[in-house]
C-alpha cells in the first residue's frame, strides 16, 4: 500500500486562491445583476451575442460554460422575452444564429455597467501595473492549463 503524497497547503495553493477569487467574483457578480432580473449566465450570454452577433447555440454555450441544453432554454426565454431573435429556419445547416434586439442591448448596457462596478472594485486595490501582471499571469495559467495533456490522459 502505497503512501499518499504531501497534500497541498491551502494557505499557500495558487490554485485554491484562484478557485476563491473565481467564487467572491461570481457572487459579487450575482449581486449586482439579481437585481436586474438577471443570472451571470444571462448577461453572459447578451454579452457574447454583442460582441459576436450571430453566434449559434453552441458558440454561446461554450462561451458561457453552460450545456448547449441549458443554452437552448435560455436562448427561447430571451427570445420569448424579447431580447434575443433567431431566424426560424437555419440558413445552412441546423445552426440558427442568434442577435440581439434593442431591448436585449438596452438590458446589456445596464447589466454591463453593474458588472464593470465589480470588477473595478475587485482591482481597486491594485495598480495598473501590477493589473496588467495578474492578467498576463492569469493568461498564461490558462494557456498552459489548455495545452498541456492532463496527467490522466
Amino acid at each position: 500500500m502505497s503512501q499518499p503524497g504531501p497534500q497541498i497547503d491551502l494557505d499557500t495553493s495558487l490554485g485554491y486562491l484562484v478557485k476563491q477569487a473565481a467564487s467572491a467574483l461570481r457572487v459579487a457578480m450575482e449581486d449586482v445583476l439579481r437585481p436586474l432580473g438577471m443570472t451571470i449566465t444571462h448577461y453572459s450570454c447578451l454579452e457574447l451575442l454583442a460582441q459576436r452577433p450571430g453566434s449559434t447555440n453552441s458558440e454561446l454555450a461554450r462561451g458561457t460554460f453552460v450545456t448547449r441544453q441549458s443554452m437552448n432554454v435560455l436562448l427561447q426565454a430571451l427570445e420569448r422575452d424579447g431580447e434575443v431573435v433567431r431566424p426560424a429556419d437555419a440558413a445552412v445547416g441546423k445552426a440558427l444564429p442568434t442577435r440581439l434586439t434593442p431591448l436585449g442591448r438596452r438590458r446589456l448596457d445596464e447589466a454591463s455597467a453593474a458588472v464593470r462596478s465589480v470588477e473595478a472594485r475587485m482591482l481597486s486595490g491594485l495598480s495598473d501595473a501590477e493589473q496588467s501582471a495578474a492578467f498576463a499571469a492569469l493568461t498564461s495559467m490558462v494557456r498552459s492549463l489548455r495545452s498541456s495533456p492532463s496527467p490522466s490522459a
